[in-house]
């Protein structure tokens, strides 16, 4: 039996939530690996250095050091401590190296920002050693964690990490050796980091399990697991205790922040089963994601949102009849790496759905083309992502939930269906997201509206 074991930042926060940490991977039977985030704020202060760069940066350096090295000093004494220190003093030195680099590097951001990992799997394999668990902490170029594509976004090359893991941790495993890995990046042909996009670690853990065909994949984090909406806007939400890869990739992708949305892919290709737990609170089974899984009566199984959104429409006479220049669309907007969320088309008009921050960008890219008569742009509206079982083989289903948005009184500006056999997805504005949310929720779900 082999586990992966991802811990998000809020669970290798603290000194507490390490040895919380600790504990659940000393319980967990058969071969283990583990694979981290940086702790909780350290990504986010190492994004504002790259961004904001001081004349210097020893203040800087300094502080990164004393927050790992305070946490060192409550989990560690005497030679535990020394021994902590000196393999941390190699990394704060590429740390360092990491800081001062050539910003002209395309790469420079993704190993900067990627330096957090190094230092929380170190202090977790150190908090296991002391319990007594032979541990060793990995980088992912130490791991073998093959990466490619462009700066900040890059993907996994599945195939190649396979055969790396295979000569530098599965050996490591028959031996009863635990591997700390660092989560978010890995490294492209030229050894460079490459990073897997903000909260990329579930990506990486992702990977990790593919490539050692692990019999489990475990995603920490800090809820109990993915719920039937966000429990911020809607009182009595329920968590879901079984979902199929399509939901669950549906919901992640849509706005439930509980699991990255590419980390689906990994584990689905080699049907490998997913929980998502909560590592303050170990005893709750969590949600079981897995290939199949028993179907239900329920019109919705979970309601998710994606706020701050835009609508883009692009006129040209006959638009439909001129695939061509469609593709060139795509193409531009592809270029910035602006992610598109739904796609729709009539016969001179296409819109597309992009984050309120891509608009300018995306307005730059296809201003360049002659062959668009107008554009034009409906700021601040919001996705929901109405998510059911084998959802659009229903009779009637898109009547009833259109009419539950009616109830709230919000217009749909815009719907994607049939893309998905398990989502209906539709655009309605920022104003009424969350009212649209809750009637759903309370109609066809249950609880407090």
């Amino acid at each position: 039996m082999i586990t992966v074991m991802k811990f998000g930042g809020t669970s290798v926060g603290s000194p507490e939530a390490l040895k919380r940490v600790a504990n659940i991977i000393a319980n967990t039977e058969g071969e283990k690996v583990a694979v981290v985030s940086a702790m909780s704020g350290i990504t986010n202060y190492l994004v504002s250095i790259t961004d904001n760069p001081v004349a210097d940066p020893e203040p800087i350096i300094k502080q990164f050091e004393d927050k790992h090295m305070m946490t060192a000093e409550q989990l560690f004494q005497g030679e535990a401590l020394e021994a902590f220190k000196q393999d941390m003093e190699p990394r704060m030195e590429n740390f360092r190296n990491a800081v001062f680099g050539d910003r002209e590097d395309p790469f420079y951001k993704d190993n900067l920002t990627s330096q957090g990992e190094r230092f929380s799997s170190l202090i977790l394999a150190h908090v296991l050693k002391g319990m007594g668990i032979d541990s060793v902490a990995l980088t992912s170029e130490e791991a073998g964690i093959a990466a490619e594509g462009n700066p900040l976004s890059g993907s996994a090359n599945l195939k190649k990490t396979s055969t790396g893991m295979g000569i530098k941790v599965k050996p490591l495993l028959s031996m009863n050796i635990t591997p700390i890995i660092t989560g978010f990046y890995g490294a492209n042909e030229e050894g460079k980091p490459l990073t897997f996009g903000r909260g990329g670690s579930d990506y990486s853990a992702a990977v990790v399990a593919n490539a050692i065909d692990a019999d489990v994949l475990e995603i920490w984090t800090d809820v109990d697991g993915f719920m039937s909406a966000d429990p911020r806007i809607v009182p009595g939400v329920k968590k879901i205790d079984e979902m199929n890869f399509g939901e669950a990739a549906e919901l992640a992708y849509f706005g439930a922040k509980v699991l990255h949305p590419r980390t689906i892919e990994p584990v689905r290709l080699k049907h490998i089963p997913l929980k998502v737990r909560n590592s303050f609170k170990p005893e709750e089974p969590g949600t079981l994601i897995h290939h199949l899984r028993k179907g239900n009566n329920d019109l919705l199984r979970s309601v998710a949102s994606k706020t701050d959104l835009s609508i883009i429409t692009i006129s040209s006479a006959e638009i439909a009849y001129r695939p061509a220049m469609v593709g060139r669309i795509i193409e531009k907007i592809a270029e910035a790496d602006v992610i598109i969320y739904s796609i729709s088309t009539s016969l001179s008009t296409v819109a597309f759905l992009v984050h309120n921050n891509d608009v300018r960008t995306t307005l730059n890219k296809l201003n360049g083309l002659d062959v668009i008569d107008r554009i034009d742009v409906k700021n601040n509206v919001a996705l929901i992502c109405a998510v059911g079982d084998n959802l659009l083989e229903k009779s009637g289903v898109s009547g009833d939930i259109f009419s539950a948005v009616k109830d709230a009184g919000a217009n749909v500006e815009m719907i994607s269906e049939g893309a998905s056999d398990v989502s209906l997805n539709f655009v309605v504005p920022m104003g009424k997201v969350i009212d649209v949310v809750k009637t759903l929720h309370a109609q066809f779900i249950g609880g407090v509206q």
